[in-house]
Protein backbone atom coordinates (compact mmCIF):
# COMPACT_ATOMS: atom_id res chain seq x y z
CA UNK A 1 0.00 0.00 0.00
CA UNK A 2 1.63 3.58 -1.14
CA UNK A 3 2.02 5.95 1.79
CA UNK A 4 2.18 9.56 1.74
CA UNK A 5 6.01 10.11 1.39
CA UNK A 6 8.26 11.00 4.36
CA UNK A 7 7.27 7.94 6.71
CA UNK A 8 10.43 5.76 5.06
CA UNK A 9 12.64 6.82 8.17
CA UNK A 10 10.35 6.36 11.04
CA UNK A 11 9.65 2.78 9.36
CA UNK A 12 12.70 1.17 8.62
CA UNK A 13 14.51 2.71 11.94
CA UNK A 14 12.02 0.75 13.67
CA UNK A 15 11.30 -2.17 11.08
CA UNK A 16 8.18 -2.07 10.39
CA UNK A 17 5.88 -1.92 7.53
CA UNK A 18 3.03 0.34 8.15
CA UNK A 19 3.04 3.64 10.09
CA UNK A 20 0.59 2.72 12.54
CA UNK A 21 2.28 2.49 16.57
CA UNK A 22 -0.50 0.31 18.87
CA UNK A 23 -0.09 2.77 22.19
CA UNK A 24 0.67 0.58 25.23
CA UNK A 25 -2.05 1.34 27.48
CA UNK A 26 -1.12 -0.57 30.66
CA UNK A 27 -3.75 -2.90 32.34
CA UNK A 28 -5.08 -2.93 28.47
CA UNK A 29 -2.61 -4.33 26.37
CA UNK A 30 -1.57 -7.78 26.60
CA UNK A 31 1.29 -10.09 24.55
CA UNK A 32 -1.46 -11.04 22.42
CA UNK A 33 -2.78 -7.80 21.54
CA UNK A 34 0.98 -6.42 20.46
CA UNK A 35 1.92 -9.73 18.56
CA UNK A 36 -1.50 -9.19 16.42
CA UNK A 37 -0.68 -5.92 15.61
CA UNK A 38 3.15 -6.03 14.91
CA UNK A 39 2.49 -9.55 12.62
CA UNK A 40 0.13 -7.62 10.72
CA UNK A 41 3.12 -5.17 9.94
CA UNK A 42 2.67 -2.25 13.01
CA UNK A 43 4.57 -1.84 16.11
CA UNK A 44 2.63 -3.46 18.62
CA UNK A 45 3.20 -2.68 21.91
CA UNK A 46 3.50 -3.89 25.88
CA UNK A 47 2.65 -1.10 29.22
CA UNK A 48 4.76 -2.59 31.97
CA UNK A 49 4.82 1.03 33.87
CA UNK A 50 2.79 -0.97 36.41
CA UNK A 51 4.82 -4.16 36.91
CA UNK A 52 8.07 -5.21 38.32
CA UNK A 53 11.25 -6.40 35.83
CA UNK A 54 9.85 -10.27 36.15
CA UNK A 55 6.18 -9.62 35.60
CA UNK A 56 7.83 -7.25 32.42
CA UNK A 57 10.61 -10.11 31.62
CA UNK A 58 7.51 -12.55 31.16
CA UNK A 59 5.11 -10.23 28.99
CA UNK A 60 8.01 -9.61 26.86
CA UNK A 61 8.51 -13.32 26.52
CA UNK A 62 4.78 -13.99 25.80
CA UNK A 63 5.20 -11.64 23.12
CA UNK A 64 8.23 -13.07 21.52
CA UNK A 65 6.42 -16.79 21.71
CA UNK A 66 3.94 -15.17 19.37
CA UNK A 67 5.84 -12.65 16.62
CA UNK A 68 9.30 -12.32 15.85
CA UNK A 69 8.26 -8.99 14.37
CA UNK A 70 9.68 -5.79 16.45
CA UNK A 71 7.38 -4.54 19.44
CA UNK A 72 7.43 -1.70 21.80
CA UNK A 73 7.61 -2.02 25.81
CA UNK A 74 6.66 1.43 27.46
CA UNK A 75 7.70 2.27 31.01
CA UNK A 76 6.20 5.30 33.51
CA UNK A 77 9.13 7.85 34.27
CA UNK A 78 7.31 10.28 36.80
CA UNK A 79 8.67 11.22 39.87
CA UNK A 80 8.43 8.61 42.68
CA UNK A 81 5.28 9.62 45.44
CA UNK A 82 5.70 11.68 47.75
CA UNK A 83 3.32 10.34 50.91
CA UNK A 84 1.17 12.85 52.58
CA UNK A 85 -0.84 10.81 55.37
CA UNK A 86 -3.04 14.01 55.93
CA UNK A 87 -3.85 14.26 52.73
CA UNK A 88 -4.00 10.48 51.99
CA UNK A 89 -6.47 10.11 55.01
CA UNK A 90 -8.47 12.86 54.04
CA UNK A 91 -8.76 10.90 50.75
CA UNK A 92 -10.04 7.20 51.93
CA UNK A 93 -12.01 9.05 54.83
CA UNK A 94 -13.91 10.73 51.49
CA UNK A 95 -14.51 7.40 49.44
CA UNK A 96 -15.37 5.16 52.99
CA UNK A 97 -19.24 5.74 52.13
CA UNK A 98 -18.81 5.19 48.51
CA UNK A 99 -17.22 1.77 49.67
CA UNK A 100 -19.68 1.20 52.63
CA UNK A 101 -22.25 0.67 49.62
CA UNK A 102 -20.50 -2.27 48.83
CA UNK A 103 -20.28 -3.73 52.06
CA UNK A 104 -16.14 -2.47 52.30
CA UNK A 105 -13.93 0.09 53.39
CA UNK A 106 -10.93 1.68 52.06
CA UNK A 107 -7.37 0.56 52.67
CA UNK A 108 -6.04 1.40 55.87
CA UNK A 109 -2.78 2.86 54.23
CA UNK A 110 -2.28 3.54 50.82
CA UNK A 111 0.88 2.95 49.46
CA UNK A 112 3.08 3.53 45.95
CA UNK A 113 1.55 0.73 44.15
CA UNK A 114 4.34 0.89 41.11
CA UNK A 115 8.19 1.80 41.25
CA UNK A 116 8.51 4.71 38.35
CA UNK A 117 11.54 3.53 36.21
CA UNK A 118 13.72 6.28 37.28
CA UNK A 119 14.67 4.45 40.24
CA UNK A 120 13.89 0.68 39.08
CA UNK A 121 17.40 -0.10 38.49
CA UNK A 122 16.05 -4.04 38.15
CA UNK A 123 13.42 -2.96 35.15
CA UNK A 124 16.08 -1.46 33.60
CA UNK A 125 18.96 -4.46 33.69
CA UNK A 126 16.05 -6.99 32.67
CA UNK A 127 15.42 -4.26 29.69
CA UNK A 128 19.31 -4.67 28.24
CA UNK A 129 19.03 -8.40 29.39
CA UNK A 130 16.08 -9.22 26.79
CA UNK A 131 16.53 -6.52 24.42
CA UNK A 132 13.29 -5.63 22.91
CA UNK A 133 13.14 -3.83 19.55
CA UNK A 134 11.33 -0.80 21.23
CA UNK A 135 11.40 0.96 24.77
CA UNK A 136 9.40 4.03 25.10
CA UNK A 137 8.68 6.51 28.11
CA UNK A 138 5.82 7.92 29.23
CA UNK A 139 5.50 11.33 32.16
CA UNK A 140 9.09 11.80 31.28
CA UNK A 141 13.00 11.09 30.65
CA UNK A 142 14.68 8.34 32.84
CA UNK A 143 18.56 9.67 33.38
CA UNK A 144 21.14 9.89 30.49
CA UNK A 145 22.79 6.52 32.18
CA UNK A 146 19.69 4.48 31.42
CA UNK A 147 19.35 5.87 28.55
CA UNK A 148 23.07 5.23 27.31
CA UNK A 149 22.42 1.65 28.74
CA UNK A 150 19.38 1.01 26.61
CA UNK A 151 20.49 2.30 23.51
CA UNK A 152 24.40 0.36 23.62
CA UNK A 153 21.96 -2.70 23.96
CA UNK A 154 20.75 -1.81 20.44
CA UNK A 155 17.54 -0.56 22.04
CA UNK A 156 15.40 2.03 19.58
CA UNK A 157 13.83 4.70 22.03
CA UNK A 158 10.69 6.71 21.79
CA UNK A 159 9.24 9.61 24.41
CA UNK A 160 5.95 10.90 24.29
CA UNK A 161 5.77 14.74 24.55
CA UNK A 162 2.46 17.19 24.64
CA UNK A 163 4.48 20.06 23.98
CA UNK A 164 7.88 21.57 22.20
CA UNK A 165 10.01 21.77 25.29
CA UNK A 166 9.09 18.33 26.30
CA UNK A 167 9.82 17.32 22.77
CA UNK A 168 13.04 19.11 22.38
CA UNK A 169 14.57 17.63 25.62
CA UNK A 170 13.69 14.08 24.45
CA UNK A 171 15.18 14.66 21.84
CA UNK A 172 18.85 15.81 23.54
CA UNK A 173 18.53 12.93 25.80
CA UNK A 174 18.94 10.97 22.26
CA UNK A 175 15.55 9.41 21.39
CA UNK A 176 14.95 8.04 18.39
CA UNK A 177 11.41 9.43 17.78
CA UNK A 178 8.87 11.64 19.34
CA UNK A 179 5.03 10.58 20.28
CA UNK A 180 3.13 14.42 19.76
CA UNK A 181 0.28 13.15 22.19
CA UNK A 182 -2.82 15.62 22.29
CA UNK A 183 -5.44 16.83 24.49
CA UNK A 184 -7.68 14.16 22.90
CA UNK A 185 -5.57 11.40 24.01
CA UNK A 186 -7.23 8.64 26.42
CA UNK A 187 -5.48 7.65 29.68
CA UNK A 188 -2.87 9.45 31.02
CA UNK A 189 -1.55 12.96 30.38
CA UNK A 190 2.19 12.46 29.67
CA UNK A 191 3.07 15.78 31.09
CA UNK A 192 6.89 15.93 32.55
CA UNK A 193 5.63 17.72 35.31
CA UNK A 194 2.24 17.51 36.51
CA UNK A 195 2.09 20.40 38.24
CA UNK A 196 2.98 22.76 35.92
CA UNK A 197 0.79 24.73 33.39
CA UNK A 198 -0.44 22.30 30.63
CA UNK A 199 -1.14 24.24 27.34
CA UNK A 200 -3.41 21.09 26.32
CA UNK A 201 -2.47 21.13 22.41
CA UNK A 202 -4.51 19.37 20.90
CA UNK A 203 -3.36 16.57 17.96
CA UNK A 204 -3.07 18.82 14.71
CA UNK A 205 -1.41 21.69 16.05
CA UNK A 206 0.83 19.38 18.79
CA UNK A 207 2.25 17.33 15.79
CA UNK A 208 2.76 20.49 13.21
CA UNK A 209 4.71 22.67 16.18
CA UNK A 210 7.11 19.46 16.46
CA UNK A 211 7.40 18.42 13.23
CA UNK A 212 8.95 21.94 12.70
CA UNK A 213 10.87 21.95 15.76
CA UNK A 214 12.64 18.50 15.44
CA UNK A 215 15.00 16.40 13.46
CA UNK A 216 13.75 13.23 14.61
CA UNK A 217 10.62 11.74 13.46
CA UNK A 218 7.29 12.59 14.95
CA UNK A 219 4.19 9.92 15.81
CA UNK A 220 1.35 11.48 15.96
CA UNK A 221 -1.13 10.37 19.01
CA UNK A 222 -4.52 11.46 20.38
CA UNK A 223 -8.25 10.77 18.73
CA UNK A 224 -7.31 8.96 15.86
CA UNK A 225 -9.36 5.82 15.43
CA UNK A 226 -9.36 5.16 11.84
CA UNK A 227 -7.59 4.85 8.72
CA UNK A 228 -8.67 9.10 7.49
CA UNK A 229 -7.26 10.11 11.01
CA UNK A 230 -3.60 8.18 10.06
CA UNK A 231 -3.51 9.33 6.78
CA UNK A 232 -4.68 13.57 8.30
CA UNK A 233 -1.59 12.76 10.83
CA UNK A 234 0.56 11.86 7.98
CA UNK A 235 -0.42 14.72 5.90
CA UNK A 236 0.55 17.27 8.95
CA UNK A 237 4.20 15.63 8.84
CA UNK A 238 4.16 12.49 11.32
CA UNK A 239 5.29 9.59 10.24
CA UNK A 240 3.53 7.58 12.01
CA UNK A 241 0.15 7.58 13.86
CA UNK A 242 -0.47 6.01 17.44
CA UNK A 243 -3.44 4.64 18.43
CA UNK A 244 -5.13 3.48 21.75
CA UNK A 245 -8.41 3.39 22.25
CA UNK A 246 -9.36 2.04 19.11
CA UNK A 247 -7.39 -0.88 19.84
CA UNK A 248 -9.35 -1.19 23.08
CA UNK A 249 -12.24 -3.21 22.48
CA UNK A 250 -10.16 -5.85 21.29
CA UNK A 251 -10.62 -9.02 21.22
CA UNK A 252 -7.09 -9.36 22.85
CA UNK A 253 -7.12 -6.79 25.41
CA UNK A 254 -7.77 -7.17 29.17
CA UNK A 255 -10.10 -5.07 29.82
CA UNK A 256 -13.54 -6.37 31.66
CA UNK A 257 -17.50 -6.50 30.39
CA UNK A 258 -18.23 -3.26 32.37
CA UNK A 259 -15.39 -1.45 30.53
CA UNK A 260 -16.11 -2.85 26.75
CA UNK A 261 -19.75 -2.20 27.16
CA UNK A 262 -18.96 1.34 28.40
CA UNK A 263 -16.58 1.58 25.31
CA UNK A 264 -19.47 0.63 22.68
CA UNK A 265 -22.00 2.29 24.13
CA UNK A 266 -23.22 5.65 24.66
CA UNK A 267 -20.72 6.49 27.46
CA UNK A 268 -18.01 6.68 25.13
CA UNK A 269 -19.84 10.02 23.76
CA UNK A 270 -18.69 12.13 26.66
CA UNK A 271 -15.00 12.14 28.20
CA UNK A 272 -13.64 13.88 30.90
CA UNK A 273 -10.19 14.60 32.43
CA UNK A 274 -9.99 13.15 36.24
CA UNK A 275 -7.18 12.85 38.96
CA UNK A 276 -9.69 11.48 40.97
CA UNK A 277 -8.55 7.23 40.02
CA UNK A 278 -5.11 7.87 40.02
CA UNK A 279 -3.65 11.15 41.32
CA UNK A 280 -2.68 12.09 38.06
CA UNK A 281 -4.71 14.00 35.49
CA UNK A 282 -6.01 11.46 32.64
CA UNK A 283 -8.82 10.91 30.16
CA UNK A 284 -11.82 8.26 31.08
CA UNK A 285 -15.32 8.22 29.86
CA UNK A 286 -17.20 9.59 32.67
CA UNK A 287 -18.28 7.05 34.91
CA UNK A 288 -19.64 7.28 39.18
CA UNK A 289 -15.45 7.95 39.93
CA UNK A 290 -15.16 11.09 37.27
CA UNK A 291 -18.16 12.41 39.32
CA UNK A 292 -16.63 11.41 42.50
CA UNK A 293 -13.73 13.72 41.77
CA UNK A 294 -15.89 16.18 40.24
CA UNK A 295 -17.51 17.11 43.80
CA UNK A 296 -16.28 20.49 44.74
CA UNK A 297 -16.68 19.34 47.86
CA UNK A 298 -13.96 16.41 46.93
CA UNK A 299 -10.63 16.61 49.39
CA UNK A 300 -7.32 17.09 47.68
CA UNK A 301 -6.05 13.65 45.76
CA UNK A 302 -3.19 11.85 46.85
CA UNK A 303 -0.25 11.66 44.73
CA UNK A 304 0.19 9.45 41.31
CA UNK A 305 0.31 6.53 42.03
CA UNK A 306 -0.41 6.33 45.70
CA UNK A 307 -4.06 7.54 44.86
CA UNK A 308 -4.69 3.87 42.42
CA UNK A 309 -4.09 2.63 45.58
CA UNK A 310 -7.66 3.58 46.77
CA UNK A 311 -9.06 3.63 43.31
CA UNK A 312 -8.53 0.16 42.86
CA UNK A 313 -9.31 -0.84 45.80
CA UNK A 314 -13.03 0.83 44.95
CA UNK A 315 -13.36 -0.92 41.79
CA UNK A 316 -12.56 -4.19 42.80
CA UNK A 317 -15.28 -3.46 46.10
CA UNK A 318 -18.07 -2.05 43.66
CA UNK A 319 -17.54 -4.79 40.72
CA UNK A 320 -17.86 -7.63 43.07
CA UNK A 321 -20.92 -6.47 43.56
CA UNK A 322 -21.56 -5.31 39.60
CA UNK A 323 -20.89 -2.11 39.46
CA UNK A 324 -18.20 -1.08 36.54
CA UNK A 325 -18.69 2.20 36.93
CA UNK A 326 -15.83 2.76 39.47
CA UNK A 327 -13.18 1.97 37.41
CA UNK A 328 -10.33 3.38 34.86
CA UNK A 329 -12.32 3.59 31.41
CA UNK A 330 -9.60 5.19 29.86
CA UNK A 331 -10.69 6.83 26.21
CA UNK A 332 -9.73 9.12 23.86
CA UNK A 333 -12.31 12.19 22.53
CA UNK A 334 -13.06 9.77 19.59
CA UNK A 335 -14.36 6.98 21.93
CA UNK A 336 -17.62 6.63 20.37
CA UNK A 337 -15.63 5.28 16.97
CA UNK A 338 -14.76 2.14 18.95
CA UNK A 339 -14.93 -0.95 16.82
CA UNK A 340 -15.38 -4.74 18.36
CA UNK A 341 -13.00 -6.26 16.27
CA UNK A 342 -10.22 -8.88 16.88
CA UNK A 343 -6.56 -6.68 16.14
CA UNK A 344 -5.97 -8.17 12.81
CA UNK A 345 -9.13 -7.55 11.45
CA UNK A 346 -9.22 -3.90 12.99
CA UNK A 347 -5.18 -3.50 11.54
CA UNK A 348 -6.45 -4.85 8.14
CA UNK A 349 -9.79 -2.35 8.41
CA UNK A 350 -7.59 0.53 8.85
CA UNK A 351 -5.66 -0.31 5.69
CA UNK A 352 -8.53 -0.37 4.05
CA UNK A 353 -9.40 3.22 5.22
CA UNK A 354 -6.41 4.27 4.60
CA UNK A 355 -6.60 3.40 0.87
CA UNK A 356 -9.62 4.97 0.65
CA UNK A 357 -8.69 8.12 2.58
CA UNK A 358 -5.64 8.56 -0.24
CA UNK A 359 -7.60 7.84 -3.05
CA UNK A 360 -9.92 10.54 -1.84
CA UNK A 361 -7.43 13.13 -1.74
CA UNK A 362 -6.13 12.51 -5.01
CA UNK A 363 -9.43 13.32 -6.41
CA UNK A 364 -9.65 17.45 -4.22
CA UNK A 365 -8.57 19.80 -6.53
CA UNK A 366 -6.64 22.50 -5.48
Amino acid sequence: MSQPSGNGTLLNLLGIARPIVQAPMAGVSTPELAAAVSNAGGLGSLGVGAMNAEGARKAIRATRALTNQPFNVNVFCHQPARADEAVERAWTGWLAPVFAQFGATPPARLGEIYTSFVVDHAMLAMLVEERPAVVSFHFGLPSAQAIAALRQAGIKLLASATNVDEARAAEAAGVDAVIAQGIEAGGHRGVFDPDAVDDRLGTFALTRLLVRALRVPVIAAGGIMDGAGIVAALALGAQAAQLGTAFVACAETSIDEGYRRALLGDAARRTTFTKAISGRIARSMANRFTALGDDPDAPRTPAYPVAYDAGKALHAAAKAQGEYGYGAQWAGQAAALARALPAAELFAQLESEMRESLAQMRDVRI
